[in-house]
């Protein structure tokens, strides 16, 4: 195992969506080199208080350790016939070796999801098993995250010299196809897979993200591997209490034109619990992916793909949402 790879980039400068200062154009750019020549970085400066932080991770930790019978009750219908969600919700660790709990926006209630039928826009019925204190800090936390989404893409927007409004075309609460996941790493008996390019053992495969950024929160076991797009290797996310570590999608390379690649990461095998909370931050279903919505000067005419078919495509190499 090589060096640390990932900068860390204090980000207060644009937080309080500020992108006209001297400082903030030094942060903007220092984002930009760390997504063209890594895809990862870590974020201080966030906005996101510890004490947030720590009681989201209570709240995972809280859920995990609830017997098996009542954390299926949340489940999708793939796990539990009496279920109608097939794309939010509980999956056990027989699935791909890791427990999960996949959560949308909490703004969506039961009438509105039904009104618009869309495939992953549901409403899940946290309060069968979670308590309203809880689901109180489930909601908190999306909109703190998804906040600090918005000043992530808008920054980028920025890079090409366009309005920073432009994100509400590509990001509307109620349509978002974002996701506040809970990952939960067992007592794992044996890999999930053995990388072929080091033989190292796995706990979670090497892998890509579909959205424009995942933004997560590790816990100090650490195991987050990225891969170095030059020399192939792979080095440790170290952990860092105070920050959250970032990482470019499918979506922001689609968008870019490859300018912004999504890059290989993987979780190491490791034999104790772990619990890792990203957060997907992904467009609005019908938002109409484009090369010209970063950039005007792009000549592309027939480009375009909505961002619900271009994820539909994505997650059919994840196990999990092979439902």
């Amino acid at each position: 195992m090589t060096k640390n790879l990932i900068p860390t980039i204090n980000i207060s400068p644009i937080i309080k969506d500020s992108f006209e200062t001297p400082e903030s154009t030094k942060t903007i750019n220092k984002i930009k080199k760390a997504c063209i020549d890594i895809g990862f970085f870590q974020i201080v400066g966030h906005g996101i208080d510890k004490k947030d932080i720590n009681k989201i991770t209570k709240v995972g930790k809280k859920f995990f350790n609830l017997p098996l019978k009542d954390k299926m009750k949340l489940a999708p219908n793939k796990w539990n016939k009496s279920n109608q969600n097939l794309y939010r919700g509980y999956f056990p660790n027989s699935v791909n070796g890791k427990e999960g709990l996949d959560i949308g926006d909490l703004k969506v209630t039961k009438k509105y999801a039904l009104k618009l039928k869309n495939q992953y826009i549901e409403y899940l019925e946290l309060k069968k098993i979670i308590d309203k204190r809880s689901i109180k800090i489930l909601e908190n936390y999306f909109d703190n995250i998804f906040f600090l989404g918005e000043v992530l893409f808008k920054s980028i927007i920025k890079l090409y010299k366009t309005d920073v409004k432009k994100s509400k075309v590509a990001f509307s609460r109620l349509k978002t196809l974002s996701t506040l996941r809970f990952n939960y790493y067992p007592n794992q008996s044996k890999p999930v897979e053995i990388s072929k390019q080091d033989g190292i053992a796995l706990g979670c495969e090497t892998h890509v993200d579909s959205g424009i950024f995942t933004i997560l929160h590790q816990d100090k076991k650490g195991g987050l591997q990225v891969q170095n797009r030059k020399n192939k290797k792979w080095y440790n996310v170290p952990y860092n209490k105070n920050a959250l570590i970032v990482n470019t999608g499918l979506a922001l390379q689609f968008l870019s034109k490859g300018k912004f690649k999504a890059t290989n990461h993987r979780v190491l095998w490791n034999r104790t619990k772990r619990l890792s909370i990203p957060f997907f931050f992904e467009p609005s279903f019908d938002f109409k992916m484009s090369h010209s919505f970063l950039n005007k000067k792009s000549k592309d005419k027939n480009d375009g793909i909505n961002f619900e078919k271009f994820l539909n495509k994505s997650l059919k190499k994840f196990v999990e949402y092979q439902r």
